[in-house]
């Protein structure tokens, strides 16, 4: 599906969010640079737009590396940035243990279904002390909004999608993956669990989305 609807990806994120996606990855990566990280790693990289915005706001000379299974997107992200992309999966990542310095993902965990595994393998390629940083669609519960947000995501997104990508099912698993995916509690607890300390996160878009921050525990406080 990702290898089909590579060229209007970007425009169907910027519709379907009303344009906040922008602001979410800038937050993102202002989390991500804290450290002035060295060896930056953007998982499920799509057409580019994290490793973009990365190269525009880093204030240190650094390496970023972007990968995803998809390689339509991979040539998409390719022609906009000078990053470097590898088609590759992410339960197996191709960089040796601890020189990863950050990992930064968007919109993709919630489509990878071996969560734990996935997790203590950015512990592993992460050095003790590093940063991840994770924006990510999460479950709202019960309430008003709530109910809204359902209807948007479970009757307009999927018609949009098959409207703006040409892909007749593009979209309507979206609704389904939100609701199979861990609150964002959860999420915070399967990091700690992998590996991982300082665990925290921020909900936006009216609670739709969550971006979580954890640094990489060092051996002995694990």
């Amino acid at each position: 599906m990702f290898e089909d609807i590579a060229s209007r990806y970007d425009l169907m994120n910027i519709l379907m969010s009303f344009g906040m996606d922008r602001s979410w990855r800038r937050r993102l990566v202002d989390m991500a640079l804290k450290d002035q990280p060295t060896v930056l790693l953007d998982i499920g990289a799509g057409t580019g737009d994290l490793s973009q915005i990365v190269s525009r706001h880093a204030k240190s000379p650094q390496i970023c590396l972007g990968l995803d299974f998809a390689f339509n997107m991979l040539s998409v992200a390719q022609r906009r940035t000078s990053s470097v992309y590898v088609q590759a999966d992410a339960r197996k990542l191709p960089v040796p243990v601890g020189s990863i310095d950050c990992i930064v993902t968007a919109f993709t965990i919630r489509n990878i279904q071996e969560r734990q595994m996935l997790f203590s393998g950015f512990a592993d390629v992460l050095r003790p002390g590093g940063r991840l940083v994770i924006l990510e669609m999460t479950p709202m519960g019960g309430g008003p909004l709530a109910q809204l947000f359902r209807f948007y995501f479970g009757r307009i997104v999927p018609i949009l999608g098959r409207i703006v990508s040409g892909h007749p099912s593009a979209y309507s698993y979206l609704p389904q993956s939100v609701e199979r995916f861990p609150s964002a509690e959860a999420l915070t607890d399967d990091l700690v669990a992998a590996g991982f300390k300082d665990v925290s996160y921020r909900r936006h878009g009216f609670g739709s989305v969550a971006i979580h921050e954890a640094l990489r525990a060092d051996q002995d406080e694990l």
